[in-house]
């Protein structure tokens, strides 16, 4: 960016500013989104989206990379009304309410009839950018005789398992109401069980798949399209997602425009951009999840494979938002018995 020329007479103070402040931070056309590591790394789809939308804005597309999901909707109610967050991307199905309830997020005027997540979708507030099921990841050739449910996982004592905290991941919120889901009241005496053969619980998905290539659990949690990483980036056809004959429940990320955004108009752009080609087509083999519209040019092979639910188990979205701490507290309560 080329900067302006200040006139000498100035305060030194004031000349300073432009010591103190970055060109990015100056620009009046830096679009800032808030996201999670993974999205934005060198090896995720953020690099591609922020090349496709640049070229249509004619602006700067800036990441600020935080380290969870969860992390995202606490940074935007801690700075509140003063954030520099335009669009908040990568919360879930299991925080939009928590997030409306901020009062920080407007209507995203956003047509989502192309939408192809089951059901359609309706939400004013949320725009989704991808789609997929939690499962439980293991190594076929390790394991010959992988669990055939979430009761099995929970009770096969000699299965060593990781997953993430649900404080701070969204998989592993994800898996909190899955075990909700299908334990319901029994869901204490269900933790209990798994924390007896649970290797570690990890703040963030990373550090727990990591941990799973490394060979220090049998399964992990992750997705259902997991396994469609290794075979479209590594050739490698061993990794499998663990049926689930209780059902999956759903992972579906979106993205919101904070009500006071620092640049609406591009804020506003890049919410209609997100069901656009130009994103839709970074999300299968950037973030490896399915996209939300139907694109012309079909998904690598590999995602066909991906493990169908024979149940879509999913807790209202009100009743998660009132009780989530209280199942997080049950949770951290059994697990620390």
């Amino acid at each position: 960016m080329k900067l302006l020329s200040l006139p000498s007479s100035l305060p030194a103070a004031v000349m300073a500013l432009g010591v103190i402040f970055s060109p990015a931070v100056l620009a009046t056309n830096t679009l800032n989104v808030y996201t999670y590591d993974s999205f934005a790394s060198d090896w995720g789809p953020g690099p591609k989206i922020k090349a496709n939308f640049e070229q249509e804005c004619e602006c700067e597309l800036n990441f600020v990379a935080l380290d969870s999901s969860v992390g995202i909707l606490s940074r935007a109610q801690l700075e509140g009304k003063s954030s520099q967050a335009d669009v908040l991307l990568g919360l879930d199905l299991n925080l939009m309410e928590a997030a409306k309830q901020t009062g920080l997020l407007v209507d995203h005027a956003v047509d989502t009839s192309a939408v192809t997540i089951s059901g359609g979708w309706t939400d004013k507030v949320f725009v989704p950018f991808d789609q997929g099921h939690f499962a439980f990841i293991y190594n076929s050739e390790k394991l010959k005789n992988p669990p055939a449910s979430l009761k099995e996982v929970v009770d096969n004592q000699n299965l060593r398992v990781i997953y993430q905290d649900p404080r701070t991941s969204t998989p592993g919120l994800g898996l909190l109401l899955w075990m909700k889901s299908v334990y319901g009241d029994n869901a204490a005496d269900a933790w209990e069980r798994l924390a007896s053969h649970t290797v570690t619980v990890t703040k963030g998905w990373s550090d727990a798949y990591g941990l799973f290539l490394k060979g220090e659990a049998d399964v992990v949690l992750s997705y259902t399209t997991s396994p469609a990483y290794h075979i479209v980036a590594e050739g490698d056809n061993k990794y499998k997602a663990a049926m689930a004959s209780e059902g999956l429940y759903p992972q579906i990320e979106v993205a919101a425009m904070m009500k006071d955004a620092p640049h609406p108009a591009l804020a506003k752009q890049f919410m209609q951009f997100i069901l656009q080609p130009g994103f839709q087509s970074t999300v299968a083999t950037g973030n490896w999840m399915l996209p939300v519209v139907k694109l012309d040019e079909k998904l690598p092979a590999a995602f066909d494979g991906a493990l169908k639910p024979t149940k879509n188990l999913v807790l209202p979205a009100k009743d998660v938002a009132t009780h989530r701490k209280a199942w997080v507290d049950e949770w951290l309560n059994a697990t620390t018995r």
